[in-house]
């Protein structure tokens, strides 16, 4: 099972939340506190998304290399800050291939996403809900993966002006409907705002008048930080989070 996380506010670097916190990514990679989806190290690679500056598109570094044994990423990660990111590191479903392109975070513009979770049934499950792509999506997806069907899915009605937390609930309940059983945990950022959704597996929430952090585990003092309920989504932003119910309209316009 995947962990990934999301940050906004005060420039940080990249090594704050992903390598040095206590319970940080690296940590989460080889000692997570919650495996309910099986695996026991997040061995297959990792990604991390930034924000060159406040109004450009993102930058993205990801690799099928272990987060721990990556030396070229930890020396950039202590000299680059950003306001925002979105980190993750991946334990593969057994049968998806393990390459760069098929870790998150998957970008466009300034997107990054990522998921955490796998798709029941893959890929007979959700034929029916591939077809709808255009041809070439679908031919230009990153990698032959569940996670990289879903961030065409939700990148399609994103680009369409459609509100995140619309997107990330149609595409959740649609894939959970076709594909039962599927654990879909799925993190979106545009840098200035945290989209989450709590399917099938573990997601907290700290937000404070400077900063919001989601995390599929807290990656400090757990008394700081909020779990987030199953079958939820989250938006948050500095000074601002709501929790909404993914089964209901209520909420999400």
């Amino acid at each position: 099972m995947c962990r990934h996380l999301a940050y906004v506010g005060p420039p940080v670097t990249l090594a704050s939340p992903v390598l040095d916190a206590p319970h940080s990514l690296l940590h989460q990679s080889h000692a997570p506190a919650d495996m309910r989806g099986g695996g026991t190290v997040n061995v297959d690679g990792f990604g991390v998304g930034w924000y060159p500056s406040t109004d450009g598109a993102a930058m993205r570094y990801r690799t099928a290399s272990p987060i721990w044994s990556d030396d070229s990423f930890a020396a950039l990660a202590r000299v680059t800050t950003s306001p925002a990111l979105l980190a993750a590191v991946r334990s593969a479903t057994t049968g998806m291939p393990v390459t760069p392109t098929a870790n998150a975070p998957f970008v466009d513009g300034r997107w990054l996403f990522s998921h955490n979770g796998r798709v029941a049934g893959w890929p007979e499950s959700v034929t029916a809900i591939a077809g709808e792509l255009p041809v070439r999506d679908l031919l230009t997806l990153d990698a032959s993966t569940d996670s990289a069907l879903l961030w065409a899915l939700v990148r399609r009605n994103l680009r369409a002006g459609q509100d995140p937390a619309r997107v990330l609930r149609d595409v959740v309940t649609s894939v959970a409907a076709a594909a039962p059983g599927s654990r879909l945990n799925l993190l979106l950022t545009d840098g200035t705002t945290i989209w989450a959704t709590a399917w099938g597996h573990a997601l907290s929430l700290r937000v404070d008048a400077h900063r919001a952090l989601v995390a599929s585990e807290p990656i400090d003092e757990p008394p700081t930080w909020t779990g987030v309920p199953d079958r939820h989504l989250v938006e948050a932003r500095p000074g601002h989070h709501r929790v909404i119910p993914l089964l209901t309209t209520t909420g999400v316009r």
